[in-house]
């Protein structure tokens, strides 16, 4: 079957109408990125932020409109409140399509009110959130470490980069490529065995997410249910940091196995950790345990040790929580720099120390979540 063209993807798209201004998305300028890459089809449509929960009919009715043209293969619609250069009746190949996937039969069902039913990822055996209360942690690095650390045990896994505003993933594994169609849904790009997505590897490195919460919320339920994952052993998502929408939806979307938190050793970041742990527990999501992060600094030089942040900081709190205190991982410049090429310290240096923690609470991890299977979480309002 031929591939699907431009012309005919615009074609389609002029038949959509936005019913508040009467006419259609194309010749209103709302298309801000057009990309059709192996037969997969991804349209970022401009609307304005304040009606971004109104116009999720549109969204859905590109995704459909596309879709009937024989050669489209996966098809993505995604909406955006940011545009790459200057409003045009047509739009040129941006590469900014923001989105992951399709919404159409055969996909797991998205919640769509009182009463719907959570949408499931069968293929997976357990989803572990890696989480922190704030940012500059060091949880993405952790998050990429801990993957690769389960790869080595011969685990099936992958890793969600569920940070749609600051997507590192794309630097931490070196990923420049997009992702092709697998079928109807898109295929993970897959680094040292390890299945990976992110919203950072369909947009520029600079390109700023100005999305409010609908958004957001559509790009994570794309990227979870739109993606071939599986079979996976583990998923492991990289959340953003704080307690807002991403959290929400994932709490709330997907049965977690539970959430592990990152914290450094002080008390500003023990507090802001605190908040996420509690969070995670008022949505009946078990908390895995903490890891502090940048527990201490090993001079190259002289080899002596500098509690920079405090150090023990985390233990003391999983203690006094009643929660596990997995391990520390110090603040090194080898980690630092191996994150910064590509090659994380798990994979640059496998015998070294530092991958040699990444793996022990890799470990741990896996055996608590090995033999529990869970249903959708419940939530709490007080």
């Amino acid at each position: 079957m031929a591939q699907v063209t431009e012309d005919q993807v615009l074609a389609a798209l002029r038949t959509v109408i936005d019913p508040e201004r009467g006419a259609d998305i194309v010749s209103l300028g709302m298309i801000a990125g057009l990309t059709i890459q192996d037969g997969a089809v991804t349209v970022a449509i401009e609307v304005d932020p304040n009606r971004a929960a109104q116009a999720e009919p549109i969204r859905h009715a590109v995704e459909i409109a596309v879709k009937r043209l024989g050669g489209a293969g996966a098809v993505t619609a995604v909406l955006t409140a940011h545009r790459a250069g200057p409003a045009r009746g047509a739009p040129q190949d941006h590469g900014h399509a923001h989105g992951h996937g399709h919404g159409h039969g055969g996909h797991p069902q998205r919640p769509g009110g009182p009463g719907a039913q959570k949408p499931t990822l069968t293929n997976v055996h357990a989803v572990i959130a890696v989480a922190s209360g704030k940012g500059g942690v060091g949880k993405s690095t952790t998050a990429v470490n801990l993957a690769l650390a389960l790869v080595g045990l011969g685990l099936r896994v992958g890793l969600l980069d569920a940070d749609v505003y600051g997507p590192s993933l794309p630097r931490l594994l070196a990923i420049t490529e997009k992702p092709h169609a697998d079928g109807e849904r898109l295929a993970p790009i897959v680094r040292h065995g390890l299945a990976t997505m992110s919203i950072g590897f369909l947009v520029a490195e600079d390109t700023p997410m100005i999305w409010r919460g609908p958004m957001v919320q559509s790009a994570l339920q794309q990227m979870l249910f739109d993606v071939s994952w599986g079979p996976l052993d583990v998923l492991m998502v990289d959340m953003p940091p704080g307690t807002g929408d991403a959290q929400l939806t994932m709490a709330q979307q997907v049965p977690l196995a539970g959430a592990v938190i990152v914290s450094t050793p002080q008390d500003l970041a023990l507090l802001d950790a605190r908040k996420g742990l509690n969070m995670f527990r008022r949505v009946d999501v078990p908390v895995l345990g903490i890891i502090e992060n940048m527990s201490h600094f090993i001079c190259p030089q002289c080899g002596g040790r500098s509690d920079i942040f405090g150090h023990g900081g985390a233990r003391r709190e999983a203690e006094r929580l009643g929660i596990e205190f997995l391990g520390e991982i110090p603040l090194h410049m080898v980690i630092r720099e191996t994150s910064d090429q590509g090659r994380p310290i798990i994979i640059a240096d496998p015998e070294g120390d530092h991958a040699q923690a990444f793996r022990a609470i890799a470990a741990r991890l896996w055996q608590q979540v090995a033999t529990k299977t869970r249903s959708a979480p419940r939530i709490v309002v007080e």
